[in-house]
């Protein structure tokens, strides 16, 4: 990361990302100008990410950035301070240059939403093709790692919101146990799945962004102590896309697996049920009432919308920059519940931990990680259909239970990166970064000069 400087990230924003330039990729919401001042200011710097230029998503509070997750109900509405995720950045001495633009409100106002779109940013393209998806909800911070902005970048998970755009861009991300990283002045969605985490170009990067972000710098140390070759490895079926270019190529980096751990077997891990998927949504929109209420309400000022409500409102005296591609019906949900007190809320948020404790607990008994595709490669942007189905099947049983994923890429398909996950039990992100690191060797794609995107206009999909 030596080669990375501040200067030169500015210069790759301007080149590529701003609406004026040729290729207008717009990963990048808002820039700080006295970013680096910023970093100077911090007394104990350890140097862990000494001058290295990030971005954080702009749903993350940091001085001289916006936090305005995507939405205009937020913009200019002061932040309050840096989050823990800021603080804890600028201690390591990375220069935070700006927020990273993002599906609004983190995908939660709608289920016609379209991912990488919010109205303060416009629509994040794919560096390697743009009129593709740059996937959701963290969209903007991994297009500007796979573009070469910046190294690495910040985004958070609820379900799928780091896997998925680490994989549709080519780069790695790694979504680490809830509750490891700390969540204030975050907008929330859910916390009982929320959490940040990097992304980076490789696993190297993002377990030093790792390290820094969970105030753990002996994790650098115990992911070089894991024997792989001694891991059992569990291979989820249940989990493959479905698509068949994707997992045939899936198969291919099984055999690079196989090199590395003794124990590659089947996993039982079964597929998540609809009535699964229904719980968590239960669960998403009442926790999106309760503690998006809460946040709103503690950075509010004067005019500013306090509650899911006022945002609603705002919105609809807004409908032609908030509305003009898809509702806002999961927000109308949200307020019309009566959110964690809800007794609804409560038996779906224990159904969903019963059946994680049953099915995905006991494929962690038998294996010590689990191994699947991640997501199809990325579809082409329709604002009238909104999301398509595109796997992602390895997400939600580790949002439901707060579990660690690590996503790498795998290859390209039809001129599209496609990715592989792997998840394992609560505070194994060592166990999974040692894996991760020695299986990206052994692919080799970080590392080939080919493994770039070249800012196609379109895929041959």
């Amino acid at each position: 990361m030596s080669n990375w400087s501040v200067n030169h990230a500015l210069a790759r924003c301007a080149e590529i990302d701003g609406a004026d330039s040729t290729i207008a990729l717009r990963s990048v919401l808002a820039l700080d100008t006295d970013a680096v001042a910023r970093t100077a200011a911090v007394e104990e710097n350890d140097g862990l990410l000494r001058g290295i230029p990030v971005l954080v998503k702009d749903n993350i509070e940091a001085l001289g950035l916006p936090c305005t997750a995507g939405s205009f109900a937020l913009h200019g509405v002061p932040v309050r301070a840096d989050s823990t995720v800021a603080a804890r950045l600028r201690r390591a001495g990375a220069v935070i240059i700006g927020a990273a633009n993002l599906s609004e409100w983190a995908n939660i106002r709608s289920t016609g939403s379209s991912s990488g779109w919010s109205a303060v940013g416009g629509l994040v393209g794919n560096p390697w093709a743009l009129n593709h998806s740059a996937g959701g909800s963290s969209s903007g911070s991994g297009a500007a790692v796979a573009a070469g902005i910046v190294p690495m970048a910040v985004g958070t998970e609820t379900d799928g919101s780091i896997t998925c755009p680490a994989a549709l861009n080519g780069v790695v991300g790694i979504k680490p146990t809830v509750g490891s990283i700390p969540t204030d002045g975050i907008v929330p969605v859910s916390g009982s799945q929320d959490t940040p985490g990097p992304l980076a170009r490789t696993v190297d990067e993002a377990e030093r962004m790792l390290a820094v972000l969970t105030d753990d710098v002996a994790l650098l140390s115990r992911s070089q102590s894991v024997d792989v070759s001694s891991l059992s490895v569990g291979v989820v079926d249940a989990w493959r896309t479905g698509h068949a270019e994707t997992d045939a190529l899936f198969d291919e980096a099984l055999q690079h697996v196989r090199k590395i751990a003794d124990g590659v077997s089947a996993s039982h891990m079964i597929a998540t049920s609809d009535e699964v998927h229904n719980d968590e949504f239960t669960v998403l929109v009442h926790e999106l009432r309760s503690d998006l209420d809460n946040y709103l309400a503690g950075r509010a000022v004067s005019g500013a919308p306090s509650s899911v409500q006022e945002v609603i409102e705002f919105n609809r005296a807004n409908a032609d920059k908030e509305l003009q591609h898809f509702g806002q019906e999961i927000f109308e949900m949200a307020a019309q519940s009566n959110g964690r007190t809800a007794q609804e809320y409560v038996a779906a948020r224990k159904r969903n931990l019963e059946w994680v404790q049953q099915h995905l607990d006991g494929a962690l008994a038998a294996h010590h990680v689990l191994i699947a595709p991640a997501y199809m490669p990325a579809w082409k942007t329709d604002f009238a259909s909104g999301h398509p189905p595109a796997g992602g099947a390895v997400t939600t049983p580790a949002a439901i239970a707060g579990l660690p994923i690590v996503t790498i890429p795998m290859g390209l398909v039809a001129g599209l990166p496609v990715a592989l996950s792997l998840v394992a039990a609560k505070n194994s992100e060592a166990m999974l970064i040692a894996l991760a690191k020695s299986l990206e060797n052994s692919l080799g794609l970080v590392r080939d000069t080919d493994w770039r995107p070249r800012f196609a206009r379109s895929a041959p999909l």
